[in-house]
This record gives C-alpha cells, structure tokens and sequence, in this order.
C-alpha cells in the first residue's frame, strides 16, 4: 500500500515540486498532491483544502511534507497532521520529495527517515572543476614540499 504524499507550501512551490516529481514518476500523479498557500490567505481555508486533499488518498495514512518550519503551511500541517496516522516533515526540497515517492510503498516511519536522509544527503558543495573532489598535482606536490 503505498502512503500519500501531501505537499504543502508557499506558493508556487508545492506545485512546482509536484510538476518535477511527476516528470520522474509520471505514474505518481494519484498518490502525490501539493497546496498551494498563497499570501494572506486564512489559515482555516488552507486547513479545510489539507483537509480535503487527503480524503483523495486511498489509503489512511500520509506523509505531509511543508517547506518552512513555524511558516504558516507548516502550522496549518501540524493541526492537520494531529490526531491522524500521518508524520509530517518540514524542509521539503526536491531530493526529499524524489525520495519518499520512490518509497512510498514502505512504512510510514521508514518513510520518515529515507526523506529526512533524501533531503539532508543532497546538500553539498560541488566542485566547479572535473573531476570532482580530487586534487591537483600542483597542490599535491605544494603540500608535500611542506611537510618535509
């Protein structure tokens, strides 16, 4: 059984992880669905359109997954969360949300944590030359010279 995934966010941003995830998993489209909370907009109106949203799942339990904690989206998510077979997550990025949908058939605890892992181990520094964390001679051969 897989566990539906609820993205709530500043807009446009859960639409657009949406967009993005369904052009990896275009099969997902069912099992995935973002809110939109646009500026000003009360928080019992997003509540009720949460609320609605995970009624669309087939399956009781859901990962909601927000972008800014103590943000509106994210408060909205706590209440709807609470009292339900759901776990809620915020810092939502793109790698995260590749994650969990790809996960999506595993518990909802496990699911949990391969997010909290997808979203964290996709934060690094890249090189901006080939090949990627290796050393130039020069430096090599700089740094031997000195630790003579």
């Amino acid at each position: 059984m897989n566990t539906g995934i609820l993205i709530i966010a500043h807009a446009p941003l859960a639409s657009a992880l949406r967009a993005c995830v369904l052009h990896v998993y275009p099969d997902a489209g069912d099992g995935v669905v973002a809110l939109d909370v646009p500026p000003s907009e009360n928080p019992e109106i997003t509540r009720a359109a949460a609320i609605a949203l995970l009624s669309r799942f087939d399956t009781p339990q859901a990962l909601v997954l927000t972008d800014v904690f103590g943000a509106t989206p994210c408060n909205v998510a706590q209440k709807v969360v609470d009292g339900h077979m759901s776990k809620l997550v915020a810092g939502v990025n793109l790698p995260m949300l590749l994650r969990t949908v790809n996960y999506r058939n595993e518990a909802l605890d496990v699911l949990v944590t391969r997010a909290l892992a997808g979203g964290t181990q996709s934060i690094m520094q890249v090189a901006v030359t080939a090949p990627q964390n290796q050393h130039r001679k020069t430096h090599d051969q700089h740094q031997h010279d000195h630790s003579q």
